[in-house]
């Protein structure tokens, strides 16, 4: 009987069921929102979310704590013996890559002690202490979430995390009362149980939502300075590791094989002018055969000035070719960049930059380490780099000259080069000598260098196939095993054959790494550029116009649209918009908000006064017209008479029609008594014409009270008689001849008519 006893416990109230579930929800939020940063080692990210599975399964069957108190304060003092070593060795391993691997260790080890607290807490807790300390060890890990990452993922689980906050606690307040009430408490799963989890759930939501939006608006009020000092404690990234001074063929290969978003651009302006641009990152100058690499050499701090941008000059061994360009020979770009954390310190841009504004110095300085003024690298290729790394999200804007020579202009350049080109970018290792004989017969009767670069580039576009599969036996020269066997490869084959082959005829080229246009993205407006768009392209060099793009590659599959790849938009525009107005929100983005509230505003004010003034004037042309219109028409008149006779029916229309029968009735009758209704109207037609000589019958005057009022002889003797007639046909049993009220009334019409006389 026991037995059965345990096995058939009574239900749970429907407030402490409610509360138990929305706790265990809240708690499951907080450690999903750290799993899922994906930067726990695997062990830390599978064993919160077995156990989660598992305290499901029993909440579902309506099962107790699993562990009594006394196990969990033994398992948790049991940790803390082993923190030490998750310190030191465990969480130090998993923190190598990090900026600052000590840091970092620590804060791993405190994640991990905060996640193993939690579920311990999760599996034994019984009273409101119990409870209270688990939801706070809730709130805990969301904020070790906003540590480990500022991606929009977490913005999700921030505002699910908040609804269930809510309801949670307010559950919570409502048990504690339910636990001195006397009325019986409300049993799981009836009527009154489910209006209140409805309406609990109601509440919850819309309180979230008012902490969101009030929240929201102190966000962007309050002043903003760009200081953080966690943000630092992210993983180096593993992306872009082909971006250095040391590329081997296939690296930019294996970039391209992934879709992760590297960086989102706004062009100010048409986004068209964008569709061509190379965002140039790296220039290499010298190849050993299978290897890109640039030698060490002199480099440029670029500093910046007291409005915060830096001007990346041309040094005097270099400026021969940067050359100023001809006025119509360039178009200014101005553009904005977002750029998402890579393992690389190259900073992207297009060609012929001019300025450069951002911020690039990550806070690993702030939290300990060496401090530096702003300033940024340029090297002897024009090349910009940042020397405090790429770690974090990093803004900036830029304005470049891109060029646009005309072919015939580039034919007549001159063939004499500089030193400063002819040293680094003629360097060719030995090699197949097919190679030089192929550069031989694609150029065979080219009378310049321009004829010959554009022969080359368009020899590989169109003899040889793009494609990331290189899988096969390696050769000892993969230039040539590209060129004559395989005829097949991706971007770095075809830019170190166009390369090599230029150099192989004394025409100067380089070797420039970076990144396409990427897609264009309407709903956001901005191009988003991903890993797939790495690319690697040349550089040739014609004097007087500097460095000039040439592109053998030819193009891949083109990307296909659709339902999925729609919603694709959106979603990156939302974190091009989380990142842009949230992660960098700053002093300044406050500005460029106050300066387009205000413009918006004031765009909307001169929009509403346009549309009146253009809807008035539209009005009054119609009205002009159509009176002119009608004013030509022979049936104006016509229509005009019959709406004034058609208003006046509708206005007057039952008393007229019953005057005019009534009168047509009188009339009618030249012999006989009249009926009570034409006897009324005859009176009535008495009072209006002794009302226009003045004599005008009051509301409290009775029809013989008005008649003996009258003083004048002429005309009282005919009032008191149609007035008794009046009152006789009206209320009385006698009849009225309708002759004798004609008569009567017809004497005081024509007297009324021929004298003056006015009441006495």
């Amino acid at each position: 009987m026991a037995s059965t006893a345990r096995l058939s416990a009574p239900p749970l109230p429907a407030v402490q069921r409610y509360f138990e579930v929305s706790l265990f929800l809240l708690v499951s939020t907080g450690i999903f929102a750290v799993v899922s940063t994906g930067k726990l080692d695997i062990f830390s990210t599978f064993i919160p979310v077995a156990v989660l599975v598992y305290k499901a399964g029993r909440l579902w069957r309506g099962r107790g704590p699993e562990l009594s108190v006394r196990a969990a304060t033994g398992l948790v003092l049991a940790y803390f013996l082993f923190f030490p070593i998750d310190l030191w060795v465990l969480s130090r391993t998993i923190s190598q890559g990090a900026p600052n691997p000590a840091l970092y260790s620590a804060l791993l080890a405190a994640i991990h002690l905060m996640l193993f607290a939690t579920l311990v807490r999760l599996l034994s807790s019984r009273s409101n202490r119990d409870y209270a300390f688990l939801a706070m060890l809730a709130v805990t890990c969301m904020l070790a979430s906003a540590i480990l990452t500022v991606e929009t993922g977490f913005l999700i689980a921030l505002v699910i995390f908040l609804v269930l906050a809510v309801s949670t606690f307010v559950a919570l307040e409502i048990r504690r009362g339910a636990n001195d009430a006397v009325s019986p408490p409300l049993e799981s799963g009836s009527p009154l149980a489910h209006r209140l989890n409805r309406a609990l759930g109601l509440t919850s939501a819309l309180v979230a939502i008012g902490t969101l939006v009030i929240g929201g608006a102190i966000f962007f009020m309050l002043p903003r300075f760009t200081t953080g000092y966690l943000s630092a404690l992210n993983l180096q990234p593993k992306l872009m590791t082909g971006f250095s001074d040391d590329v081997t063929l296939g690296e930019i290969g294996e970039i391209q094989k992934s879709s992760a978003v590297v960086m989102r651009i706004h062009i100010d302006g048409d986004p068209i002018l964008a569709e061509g641009v190379h965002w140039r990152g790296i220039v290499l100058t010298n190849f050993d055969g299978r290897r890109w690499f640039t030698p060490p050499r002199e480099q440029t701090v670029v500093s910046a000035d007291s409005a915060g941008e830096y001007r990346p000059d041309p040094t005097d061994e270099t400026r021969a070719e940067y050359p100023l360009l001809p006025a119509g020979y360039s178009t200014p770009l101005h553009y904005i960049v977002l750029m998402e954390p890579i393992a690389t310190d190259a900073i992207f841009i297009a060609p012929r930059i001019e300025s450069l504004q951002g911020r690039f110095s990550n806070d690993t300085e702030r939290l300990g380490g060496e401090k530096h003024g702003g300033y940024l690298i340029l090297d002897q290729t024009g090349s910009l780099s940042n020397p405090y790394h790429n770690n974090s999200k990093i803004r900036y804007e830029a304005t470049s000259n891109l060029p646009i020579v005309p072919a015939p202009q580039l034919r007549l350049a001159s063939p004499d080069f500089p030193d400063s080109v002819t040293g680094p970018y003629l360097q060719v290792p030995r090699l197949d000598p097919r190679i030089k004989q192929l550069a031989e017969q694609i150029t065979s009767g080219s009378a310049n260098e321009y004829d010959k670069a554009a022969k080359i580039e368009l020899y590989l576009k169109t003899h040889y196939r793009y494609t990331l599969d290189l899988t096969g036996p390696r050769s000892a020269d993969p230039l040539a095993y590209f060129l004559f066997t395989r005829r097949a490869g991706h971007c770095e084959y075809f830019a170190a054959a166009m390369t090599v082959m230029l150099r192989n005829l004394g025409v100067p080229a380089r070797y420039v790494g970076g990144f396409l246009p990427g897609e264009y993205n309407d709903v956001g407006g901005d191009w988003i550029v991903r890993a797939s768009d790495a690319h690697v392209w040349v550089e040739v060099f014609f004097p007087g116009y500097g460095w000039i793009t040439f592109d053998p590659t030819p193009p891949g599959t083109d990307k296909r649209g659709g339902l999925l790849e729609r919603m694709s938009m959106y979603w990156d525009w939302f974190q091009y918009a989380w990142g842009e107005w949230i992660i960098n929100y700053d002093f300044g983005h406050q500005i460029t908000l106050a300066q387009s509230v205000q413009k918006t505003s004031r765009d909307w004010g001169q929009g509403a006064r346009k549309y009146y003034q253009e809807k008035q004037r539209q009005v009054l042309q119609l009205i002009v017209k159509l009176d002119k219109r009608t004013e030509a028409s022979p049936y104006f008149l016509p229509s005009i008479l019959v709406f004034l006779v058609a208003l006046l029916i509708y206005l007057r229309g039952r008393s007229m029609f019953g005057y005019l029968m009534a009168r047509w009735s009188l009339r009618a009758r030249t012999t006989g008594n009249v009926t009570a209704s034409l006897a009324t109207l005859e009176y009535r037609e008495m009072l209006r014409l002794l009302e226009r000589r003045g004599w005008k019958k009051l509301p409290s005057q009775t029809a013989l009270e008005f008649a003996a009022a009258i003083r004048a002889t002429e005309i009282a003797a005919p009032v008191a008689q149609l007035t008794a007639l009046y009152q006789s046909a009206r209320f009385g049993d006698r009849p009225a001849p309708a002759q004798q009220m004609s008569a009567l009334l017809s004497s005081i019409r024509e007297f009324t008519r021929s004298t003056g006389v006015r009441p006495g």
